[in-house]
């Protein structure tokens, strides 16, 4: 193998430097301007939103099952199971929207990560809970409640705002 004399071609990650640039040549730094065209060509959904779509679909739920059984337990078992998707939510999204989570890429990749097996560990904690927390619980009540506010996420998806294009 030669050696490179050429103290300006080094090596990076066993790649030149030469080869590395050709292949960032296509990226270009955004100025203040073109950054804030390109939030306002596609707009994001804040997490708060779903976050408060998912507590209205979740009292729906627990108050179509109190009235379609006529019994309390089972509207106050699917309540429990909306707020075991509501407050892990809730954690979820503070924790994301955070100034720490936003510091660089690194840190926003990492917070998200370690805000979402909070939100895990909640959830299950909450389910495991629900025995002792809610008197005379309806697992089945439970479940669909649970279930129902968790597809909030996906008719969230289908709502978020559209692309505008120029």
């Amino acid at each position: 193998m030669v050696q490179n004399t050429n103290p300006a071609v080094g090596m990076h990650a066993g790649v030149p430097l030469v080869e590395r640039e050709a292949e960032n040549e296509d990226y270009k730094r955004l100025t203040r301007e073109e950054a804030q065209q390109l939030r306002q060509a596609s707009p994001s959904m804040s997490p708060w939103w779903v976050v408060l779509g998912q507590m209205v679909v979740g009292v729906g739920v627990a108050c179509a099952a109190w009235a379609l059984t006529g019994r309390s337990n089972a509207g106050w078992s699917a309540f429990y199971g909306a707020l075991a998707v509501v407050i892990p939510g809730a954690l979820f999204a503070r924790g994301l929207k955070s100034r720490f989570s936003s510091v660089n890429a690194a840190t926003a990749a990492f917070g998200f990560f370690v805000w979402e097996a909070v939100k895990i560990a909640s959830s299950v904690g909450m389910l495991f809970a629900a025995p002792r927390l809610v008197p005379d619980l309806d697992w089945l009540a439970m479940l669909i409640g649970l279930i129902v506010t968790l597809k909030v996420y996906w008719v969230a998806l289908l709502m978020r705002p559209k692309q505008k294009t120029n």
